[in-house]
């Protein structure tokens, strides 16, 4: 769960949060100078989400290039039956 939400919800979720909180000030500091107040335009927000998805794959290309063992190295054994109950794999 957590590697979802730090590979594919927060790259994406960060920037537009990062973005409406910034509108946000600008329009509170406008309405309280007493100037033309900003709008939240759909360029921004596609920018903004452009950015997280660039995020996330940097985030996923750098988990795959990170982790993991060295091709060959790995020892995978299948799930089995054993008195009744099914054993977990077993990675060496």
């Amino acid at each position: 769960m957590m590697r979802i939400l730090f590979n594919f919800v927060l790259p994406l979720a960060l920037p537009t949060a990062i973005y409406l909180g910034w509108t946000w000030f600008l329009r509170h500091r406008s309405k309280s100078r007493g100037d033309e107040i900003p709008e939240i335009k759909s360029a921004g927000l596609f920018i903004s989400l452009l950015v997280g998805v660039v995020l996330m794959f940097a985030g996923l290309i750098y988990v795959a290039v990170i982790s993991g063992a060295p091709p060959g190295d790995g020892l995978y054994q299948a799930p089995r039956l054993e008195n009744g109950n099914i054993t977990n794999p077993v990675f060496k």
